[in-house]
């Protein structure tokens, strides 16, 4: 690696996404120490995020939401330095990416707000794309770590810019799944093969990486997670709180969540998001 101090790296939280990561940087010949809250059956895992802090330099974080952050930030404090750099990957409320770089701070230790865009594959084969909040001089610092498992890292600004610009995205991700349930729903209930939405969708301007991914597997029924549904929401619902912080209308995004929570009460939340287009299916779909 680039720099010698950065030879061994944590990841805490081993969800589909930090275990993806840890898996992709230990290919990449890095010396990989791992922590999750309920104990995995991974290489070199350690008892606690202090721990953690007490053997490696670079910590990255891929937790569920803003309290689980600061949570794992204060059992870090201790444990953190002037040589550290904690790099946060989860997709949390502004506010609380803000408390956790203080955290850091408080400690002499660097932190970047660096939420993703990319599922369970991109994370496998170092596909992800970093938005980047904090200091420019602390992500050329750290690059080299954070290119092992992205294929862009985009720099936003200040911290909390970052965690702002990955909850919007995810509303459009949110209601382009929703919308595109909805078009499956309409063409199969007017007795056309959803084969020929997905060749539509595939020659005109509404298609997108997005709906290319998600109309085969709707079709065929296949929800396996690739970014859970109960995430989307949580996320969701990040952007209505910011919504109403600043006073912008949401109504398509507020509609979506609706049917995302309806959906949930379903027991679908652990499934992918594009478990939406389930509204409209039958067993005999799958």
């Amino acid at each position: 690696m680039a720099n010698a101090d950065f030879d061994k790296i944590g990841v805490i939280g081993l969800g589909i996404i930090g275990k993806g990561v840890a898996g992709t940087l230990r290919q990449k010949g890095c010396d990989v120490y791992v922590w999750n809250r309920s104990p995995k059956p991974e290489p070199n895992f350690l008892g606690s995020p202090r721990e953690m802090a007490q053997i490696t330099k670079v910590i990255q974080i891929f937790v569920t939401d803003g309290d689980a952050l600061i949570s794992i930030m204060n059992q870090l404090k201790d444990g953190l330095t002037s040589d550290h750099i904690v790099l946060n990957h989860s997709t949390v409320e502004p506010r609380a990416a803000v408390e956790a770089f203080q955290i850091a701070d408080s400690m002499g230790a660097d932190f970047l707000d660096a939420p993703f865009t990319g599922s369970r594959d991109a994370a496998a084969n170092g596909g992800l794309v970093y938005y980047i909040g904090g200091d420019p001089a602390v992500l050329e610092q750290v690059r080299p770590v954070l290119e092992m498992s992205a294929k862009e890292i985009i720099y936003i600004g200040k911290v909390g810019d970052a965690s702002v610009i990955k909850i919007a995205t995810n509303m459009i991700s949110a209601a382009t799944v929703e919308v595109l349930s909805e078009a499956y729903g309409l063409t199969k209930s007017a007795g056309l093969d959803p084969k020929v939405l997905q060749n539509a969708i595939e020659n005109n301007a509404c298609g997108s990486v997005l709906t290319s991914m998600k109309m085969p597997t709707i079709i065929e029924g296949n929800y396996e997670p690739h970014f859970s549904l109960k995430n989307m929401f949580k996320d969701s619902k990040f952007a209505l709180e910011l919504g109403k912080q600043f006073g912008v209308d949401m109504p398509v995004l507020t509609t979506t969540a609706n049917v995302m929570f309806r959906t949930m009460q379903k027991g679908l939340s652990e499934q992918d998001y594009s478990v939406l287009a389930a509204n409209y299916q039958t067993e005999e779909d799958a």
